[in-house]
C-alpha cells in the first residue's frame, strides 16, 4: 500500500526517446515539466547505508532533471547492489534512448515472477511434494488462508499497473508514438562524443579510462592557462 501511495503522489520519470525529452511531475496534480535527455545530469552515489544491524555498501544511480526557467533540479534515484549495477542502469538507459528498445537485452528466463499467482502455486506445490500432509495443512494452508491467500498477488499486479494511471492527460499525448520525419535527432556534440567513445573502445579502454583521461587534459589544459 506504501508504494502504492507513493506512486500514486510521486509519479515516476517518463522517456520519449522520439522527443528525446523527459517528462517529470514533482507531486500529483502539479503540471508537468519536460526535460531535454541531452540536458540531464546523471551520477552514481556510493556510500554506507547504517541501520540497527549491520552496516552495507550502498550504491546509487542519480538522475538529475534541471528545471528550465527557475534551474532547480529534481532529483531521482535508483539503488542498486554494486557500483556497477548502477553504471548497468543508466546504460540500459542511455542505450534505449540512443538506439532503441531493439537494441536492449531481453530476459529470457524461464523462471517465474515473484509475487505472481503462478508463482504462489509453484510454492504451494513444491510445499506439498516435500512434506508430509498434515504439515501442508498447518504449515502452508492455514498460514496463507490467514495471509490473505492469492489477494497480495493480486494487489501486487493492480499496483505495478498504477504508475500509468499517475500521469495526466498532458503527459499521456506527448508519449504517443511520432511519425519518423517528426522524431528529434542527437546534437552533433553527442554524436562527435559518441564516435570518440567508440574509437576508445576499438582501443581495448572502457568508458572509465576515457572519462579520467579526458578530465586530466582539461585540468592540464587549465593549468596551463
Amino acid at each position: 500500500m506504501y508504494a502504492v501511495r507513493q506512486v500514486s503522489v510521486h509519479p515516476p520519470i517518463r522517456f520519449n526517446r522520439h522527443r528525446r525529452e523527459i517528462a517529470f511531475i514533482a507531486r500529483r496534480g502539479d503540471h508537468p515539466r519536460y526535460v531535454q535527455w541531452e540536458d540531464i545530469i546523471v551520477c552514481v552515489s556510493s556510500g554506507q547505508l547504517i541501520t540497527q544491524h549491520a552496516m552495507m555498501p550502498e550504491h546509487k544511480l542519480m538522475i538529475g532533471l534541471r528545471e528550465t526557467l527557475t534551474g532547480d533540479v529534481l532529483w531521482t534515484d535508483i539503488s542498486t547492489g554494486s557500483f556497477n549495477l548502477a553504471v548497468s542502469e543508466w546504460e540500459a538507459i542511455r542505450i534505449y534512448m540512443e538506439e532503441g528498445p531493439k537494441t536492449t537485452p531481453t530476459h529470457h528466463s524461464e523462471e517465474l515472477e515473484e509475487g505472481s499467482i503462478e508463482f504462489f502455486h509453484l510454492c504451494r506445490r513444491s510445499y506439498r511434494s516435500e512434506h508430509s500432509f498434515i504439515r501442508y495443512i498447518f504449515g502452508f494452508l492455514v498460514i496463507q488462508f490467514f495471509s490473505g491467500w492469492t489477494l497480495p498477488c493480486y494487489i501486487s499486479n493492480w499496483a505495478n499497473g498504477r504508475p500509468k494511471s499517475g500521469f495526466p492527460k498532458a503527459v499521456l499525448e506527448w508519449s504517443k508514438p511520432l511519425p519518423v520525419e517528426q522524431r528529434a535527432k542527437p546534437s552533433k556534440e553527442l554524436i562527435d562524443e559518441t564516435a570518440t567513445i567508440l574509437k576508445e573502445f576499438a582501443k581495448g579502454r572502457d568508458l572509465f579510462s576515457y572519462l579520467k583521461n579526458k578530465a586530466n587534459d582539461k585540468r592540464t589544459q587549465g593549468m596551463n592557462l
